[in-house]
């Protein structure tokens, strides 16, 4: 039996009927959507493979739903489109926008089956790449000789020989995932996977489909539980979860088994968890958003990844490693710190942390001015400006809860580095240290559009 899925989405229900029968002949296993609201939930519940996507549908149209998962999903499927009004600029289009091929209707079925191979083979090539990368990650350990550095190294150590369950806290860009990686790489699980499961990315309604996966109409697709079987899950952004799910998951937990959403048959649990989170739980527990017993049972032993203003004296080592790897990895150009930059950098608070820095770095190698970082380069690229009169100013509110004083400094930030780009939001999310997933997250919780802040 093949075990790739593939996903037909078409108006028409007779060319979703005659093309299912012919892939399912060829093993593939097959579902179909009449429109883009039926293929958002399939790619969510079936998570395709590959996608056959109609172009002209009524309401969204295939190319605004492409577009829409290549700019939204952070590992967006693989698309053949289709159409029976198509013309080479369509095609065009649809490559640029990201589909890996494009059918023209009425469909020669010979064609058919050799694209969907083709791409399949393509879709295969591209998850080996990924496991590649994972394999060659820049940093695959903790980085630093400060004290505190040091001393999280040697507390990892002694965590991952053990199963228990960790918890690892810290800010955007520190270090959780590295942490975690280096849990399991030297955990007796190293040989298995480490799935990791971003919580902030994915929309609360379709969290428990992706840790526990589902079963529907006798078709089961594998979560992230099961997809570790055997290794280590790193529930990323832990505070994210809905009440609902984190009842499932200290049900799970607890009996050591779960059951898919939608199933009836008990899946065993194999899997050693490592959850991550940006937020202080305790304060999360305290507003009843987070479950007391969960919050205990992940956090068995836990880990805090020091910001980087905590260890400035690290900057240097950072910035040389990650100067060294591009160079010799990435084939950048070249390039040295002045002294008086790296002081500036040495100085600087991170509030993106190590993302921050590597980001920097690597701006400042590509935008090649010379053998030299200056000082003006290193101010510009942090967005070191003088802040005009029409700034938005941020004045601290103490008559208010630790939560919304947050939440207020955090608008503040957000706008006046919304303004300082032009209403960017990629270059925000450097600036910033954030994942723009998370990012946009962010902006939408605390109500800022960013075309407010575009340049006209």
């Amino acid at each position: 039996m093949n075990n790739n899925r593939i996903l037909i989405t078409d108006d028409e229900p007779e060319i979703c009927r005659l093309v299912q029968e012919i892939l399912e002949d060829e093993d593939y296993i097959v579902t179909t959507a009449a429109n883009a609201e039926e293929a958002r939930i399939a790619r969510i519940e079936f998570n395709p493979d590959l996608v056959l996507l109609d172009i002209w549908m009524p309401g969204t149209d295939g190319i605004a739903l492409l577009k829409e998962w290549m700019d939204n999903e952070e590992t967006p499927p693989s698309v053949v489109m289709m159409s029976g009004h198509g013309n080479v600029e369509t095609a065009v289009d649809a490559i640029r926008y990201g589909a890996y091929d494009f059918l023209e209707k009425p469909l020669s079925m010979a064609k058919l089956i050799v694209t969907v191979q083709r791409a399949l083979q393509n879709v295969q090539l591209r998850n080996e790449n990924v496991q590649l990368r994972q394999q060659l990650q820049p940093v695959n350990e903790l980085i630093g000789d400060s004290p505190s550095m040091q001393q999280l190294r040697e507390q990892i150590k002694l965590v991952a020989n053990t199963e228990s369950w960790v918890l690892v806290s810290g800010e955007p860009g520190s270090g959780k995932e590295i942490a975690a990686r280096m849990i399991h790489n030297l955990s007796p699980r190293a040989d298995a996977k480490l799935v990791t499961i971003n919580l902030a990315a994915i929309p609360v309604e379709n969290i428990a489909v992706q840790m526990f996966g589902s079963e529907k109409n006798g078709l089961v697709t594998a979560g992230s539980f099961e997809q570790a079987r055997g290794g280590t899950l790193l529930l990323d952004e832990i505070a994210d979860m809905d009440l609902d799910t984190q009842a499932k998951l200290i049900g799970a937990l607890r009996e050591n088994r779960f059951l898919r959403v939608g199933g009836n048959s008990p899946v065993e649990l194999d899997v050693r968890v490592i959850a991550a989170t940006t937020h202080n739980l305790e304060e999360e527990v305290s507003a009843g958003r987070f479950r007391e017993d969960l919050y205990y049972r992940l956090n068995v032993i836990p880990i805090r990844i020091p910001p980087l203003r905590e260890h400035p004296e690290d900057v240097q080592l950072l910035i040389d490693y990650y100067l060294d790897y591009m160079v010799s990895v990435d084939h950048l150009p070249a390039r040295r710190f002045s002294s008086a930059s790296m002081n500036i950098l040495r100085q600087y608070s991170w509030p993106g942390n190590v993302r921050e820095l590597k980001n920097l770095v690597q701006r400042l190698l590509i935008l090649n001015r010379g053998e030299e970082v200056a000082v003006e380069e290193v101010q510009s690229a942090l967005g070191k400006r003088t802040i005009t009169e029409d700034s938005p100013q941020y004045t601290p509110e103490y008559n208010q809860s630790l939560r919304d004083a947050r939440d207020d400094f955090e608008r503040h930030y957000l706008l006046h580095h919304l303004k300082q780009v032009g209403g960017n939001v990629s270059e925000l999310a450097q600036i910033t240290g954030m994942e723009r997933t998370h990012l946009y997250r962010k902006l939408k919780a605390l109500d800022i559009n960013p075309k407010n802040s575009r340049k006209h």
